[in-house]
């Protein structure tokens, strides 16, 4: 499940505890941020690499960010 940077991403906010709320409408997934309090769509078909750290600011999370596809 999931693909492009979609993997690389998942293991970011759970590191930083984000957690996994419920799945969404077609290919998204709904995730809380303890750091914000924000919940915050992601989806899994993620191909871009500056949506992927929009989705990293959205969570509050700023120091790591995404370089390149694993």
């Amino acid at each position: 499940m999931g693909s492009g940077f979609y993997p690389a991403l998942r293991g970011i906010l759970l590191a930083h505890g984000c957690t996994f709320v419920r799945h969404g409408k077609g290919s998204h997934e709904l995730w809380h941020s303890p750091i914000n309090g924000h919940t915050f769509p992601v989806a899994v078909t993620i191909m871009s690499r500056h949506l992927a750290n929009e989705i990293l600011k959205q969570a509050g999370i700023k120091q790591a960010g995404i370089k390149q596809r694993i």
